[in-house]
């Protein structure tokens, strides 16, 4: 039995979306020239950084980290994940998406912190944004990449501007979910103090919701770090690009080792915010009184 489909007027949205692309390549052209230039000047340089250091070193270091944030045990399986990825020899490309990965995630955190903050503060805000989100999230994570690639071409920029708005809706979620959780007779007995609204919330509100916008944060790297595999498609470089490549060609090894070195990543990425967001004031105090 076949269905005929419903005679309804063809609405060309795909055709409005280029059109809007399109305009954006003719008239943002200074625009777009600086968010390149800025980008890839973030990433260059965090990059140098990552490979001047030797491997055994920076592996040390990151391992320290780990411990400094969580726990020796953490700190110790960091180490021998670092060196695993080193002896794989994927230790550049490891680094690559390590700098792509902490680039984008502060670009998408320094966008979403205010948004999610006007999104708490503001019912009409909230209102607003939260269908965008909804869209965003549910947007296939290839379909980023298609005016990623028109307006800056092929390389590092378009995969790090497609994993920046891809990350960032979980980070506006969280602030204002974390924002609008603090207790309101908090926030009033600050009002009648007399303290000003920024103060308020930066001295209350923000503080108070630490936790739950660490936990957004996290899932903004881990979003991050998955957005820039897929991103090695448009010569993102990296992890990215050594899986990918292990697809086409048809390399199980390839293919199964740069996802090993993603998954070290994610991990020790994981443990690192998930440790700092225990290690807040507010987290501590919630623990104490738990045991208490």
């Amino acid at each position: 039995m076949t269905h005929t489909a419903i005679d309804l007027p063809r609405l060309p949205i795909g055709d409005w979306c280029a059109a809007v692309v399109l305009w954006a390549q003719e008239n943002l052209g200074p625009i777009l020239d600086a968010i390149y230039s800025v980008l890839r000047a973030l990433d260059d340089k965090l990059a140098a950084g990552l490979h001047v250091v030797p491997a055994l070193l920076m592996a040390v270091i990151l391992g320290l980290v780990a411990w400094a944030a969580s726990s020796w045990k953490l700190g110790v399986g960091t180490l021998l994940g670092m060196l695993l990825i080193s002896t794989m020899g994927m230790w550049d490309e490891a680094m690559d998406t390590l700098s792509l990965v902490i680039v984008c995630s502060v670009v998408a955190m320094a966008f979403a912190l205010p948004i999610g903050v006007a999104a708490a503060r503001y019912e009409a805000v909230s209102h607003v944004v939260r269908p965008v989100l909804d869209f965003m999230q549910t947007l296939p994570v290839f379909v980023y990449l298609i005016p990623a690639v028109l307006l800056f071409g092929i390389g590092v920029v378009p995969g790090m501007v497609a994993t920046i708005v891809f990350a960032m809706p979980p980070g506006v979620r969280l602030t204002e979910l974390g924002i609008r959780q603090v207790d309101r007779e908090v926030v009033e007995a600050g009002h009648a103090f007399g303290a000003a609204p920024r103060r308020i919330l930066t001295r209350i509100q923000v503080p108070l919701a630490m936790p739950t916008i660490m936990a957004g944060v996290n899932q903004v790297i881990m979003l991050a770090l998955s957005m820039v595999v897929v991103a090695g498609m448009v010569g993102a470089g990296g992890l990215g690009a050594l899986v990918y490549q292990g697809i086409t060609t048809m390399d199980m090894p390839l293919g199964f080792e740069g996802g090993i070195a993603v998954v070290i990543l994610a991990m020790f990425l994981d443990r690192i915010t998930a440790g700092l967001a225990g290690r807040s004031p507010v987290a501590r105090v919630s623990k104490a009184t738990a045991r208490a």
